[in-house]
């Protein structure tokens, strides 16, 4: 990606030469027969953004060009900033390779499996992985629930465990140490999810995420109406039952069709819109915010640094509330990172997944600007048996919550959420039990806007859409959390958000019990301790003395290297 450096950035940053226009660079990329220019990426202020001491969001110009030719290029023209546009991924849980072994020859083992449920129904469409002492492989079951996986320098002894993955339905399955055959079919049952969920979906039911943060206690008026989310993902499944008419609008930033982001055929971007909006329609799953506008930003399957700019552009113009981002990138961009402050500028809250590779948090998580989501479990709310097992990680808290095995932690996590056996919506009409820091950010997503529908704040003094108004938006957020000890405070965050305390302030006609209300006490001191009516814990109490003014904090526009777009 490519884009002109503003003049003033340009003098901070010591540059003497004078800028380039967008359409001049442009043109010269277009020209330059070493580069090949795929789209410009046209980025229009919005009417009333900027101010006479801001300066605007460039365009960016999405080239392909050989790494020593930009390097020769940023050497040659200093006014430009050149970055590469890297992959984005929506991971699942896996399993990594072990790289340090030497993969023998001439021994193979064949493992063919057939997958059923209890009544003896094929379950076409289960992912298989198959992990041996050197290297996992995996495969998946045809019509008839049959599979066939050839794993080379293993044998059934040496085979460490199956996992087994239906699409939709069913429970997960893992078997450690599997007594395996390669002479006859392995037979699998697996268990439907109503065997531990009783009557789903048939009858609604709410996922254990949306009760440990305290939704159900919420009034039924509480729902969302006049807040705007987008979930940047892989569209959303629109004719399924918990989905239809939930999610109205949104772009395709991958096919470019009308109707594009309306196909989801990776199925993530319907999960997480279960759980922000899943329809309250007394069958299957509810969200958290029913009644919210949602929209759709289709950059999955594929999604790149520039789709994410494009889209969260898109969210700024059509002035989205808050953003669910269950994406992320062990890599960096300036660009992304100057786009989201612009978002945040706008009153645009960003909801990042924290990652799942069990290091440390992702970008753009690892932004302070936005909100970053970690992943817990809770002992219970899965089979023993099941692939989410495998994600416990020690020690457990005595209500029996557990930080996930592969959830990134680290100083960039702010808060955590259930992200580990989360019940959700999957295309066509189908639900699924899933795992990742991309199931627990959609939580604290639709929590936000529940407090942005509903808190009294956002009706008065922090209704304009400004940065102040995402600041108090995560500062209510944290500010409800309930701590958890998990071991290590850079899994948790300030911990796990609760609705009910989030919203105490607008909550009338309910009870609180006496731990609310020690919470909701702790709470508003720690509240009276940021807004300097309070000293900080420790500190003894002076008395008032009025206080000259205190200088301007620093524009946190100041550039960086490469400036601050």
């Amino acid at each position: 990606m490519a884009a002109a450096v503003p003049q003033p950035i340009l003098g901070a940053m010591g540059v003497g030469a004078p800028a380039i226009d967008s359409a001049k660079l442009h043109e010269l990329l277009d020209r330059d027969p070493q580069v090949k220019v795929h789209r410009q990426l046209k980025m229009p202020s919005k009417i009333g953004l900027l101010s006479a001491d801001t300066v605007a969001f460039p365009d960016v110009t999405v080239a392909e060009m050989t790494s020593d030719h930009a390097e020769s290029l940023a050497q040659q023209l200093p006014q430009i900033h050149l970055e590469r546009d890297h992959l984005l991924t929506y991971t699942d849980v896996g399993q990594a390779p072990n790289t340090k072994m030497v993969l023998p020859l001439g021994l193979n083992s064949t493992f063919s499996f057939l997958v059923t449920d209890s009544e003896g129904s094929p379950i076409p469409g289960t992912t298989i992985q198959v992990t041996g002492s050197l290297w996992p492989a995996q495969t998946v079951t045809d019509k008839d629930g049959r599979a066939t996986v050839t794993l080379t320098g293993e044998t059934p002894e040496s085979i460490v465990a199956v996992e087994f993955k239906p699409e939709s339905g069913y429970w997960s399955l893992l078997a450690a140490r599997p007594a395996l055959s390669t002479r006859r079919d392995n037979l699998i049952v697996l268990k439907h999810l109503s065997d531990t969920i009783r009557d789903f979906p048939e009858q609604q039911t709410f996922g254990w995420g949306q009760e440990a943060m305290q939704l159900h206690r919420l009034p039924p008026t509480f729902r969302g109406a006049g807040a705007k989310v987008a979930i940047i993902d892989s569209g959303v499944g629109g004719q399924h039952n918990d989905l239809e008419g939930q999610v109205t609008k949104g772009v395709d930033l991958v096919d470019r069709r009308a109707q594009g982001w309306r196909v989801d055929t990776v199925h993530h971007g319907s999960h997480c819109a279960g759980v922000i909006t899943g329809a309250d329609n007394g069958h299957g799953v509810i969200g958290f915010a029913v009644e919210a506008e949602v929209h759709a930003c289709k950059i999955f399957p594929g999604g790149r640094m520039s789709d994410l700019i494009e889209a969260i552009d898109y969210c700024i113009h059509q002035e989205i509330d808050v953003i669910n981002l269950s994406l992320g990138t062990p890599e960096s961009s300036a660009l992304v990172a100057a786009k989201l402050e612009e978002a945040r500028n706008a009153g645009v809250a960003a909801v990042v997944a924290a990652g799942n590779d069990g290091g440390p948090v992702n970008f753009p998580g690892s932004l302070p600007i936005v909100l970053t989501v970690a992943a817990i479990g809770r002992a219970g709310t899965y089979p023993e048996d099941s692939s989410h097992a495998a994600q416990v990680l020690e020690p457990h808290t005595s209500d029996g919550y557990f930080s996930a095995q592969f959830t990134c932690h680290g100083p960039g996590v702010d808060v955590c959420a259930p992200g580990v056996a989360v019940l959700s919506s999957i295309p066509p009409d189908d639900y699924a039990a899933w795992d990742g820091t991309s199931m627990a950010a959609p939580h604290v997503t639709g929590l936000a806007a529940l407090v942005l529908a509903h808190h009294d704040d956002f009706q008065a003094q922090f209704k304009s859409r400004d940065s102040r108004r995402v600041e108090r938006l995560f500062q209510i957020i944290k500010s409800s959390c309930t701590p958890l000890d998990l071991g290590d405070p850079g899994r948790s965050g300030a911990g796990l958000p609760d609705a009910f305390r989030a919203l105490a302030k607008t909550v009338t006609g309910v009870v609180p019990n006496i731990g609310d209300i020690q919470a909701m006490l702790d709470q508003l001191t720690g509240e009276m301790q940021l807004a300097g009516l309070l000293p900080p814990v420790g500190v003894p109490t002076q008395p008032w003395v009025p206080q000259a003014a205190a200088p301007l904090p620093q524009d946190p526009r100041v550039p960086g290297p490469f400036g601050w777009w």
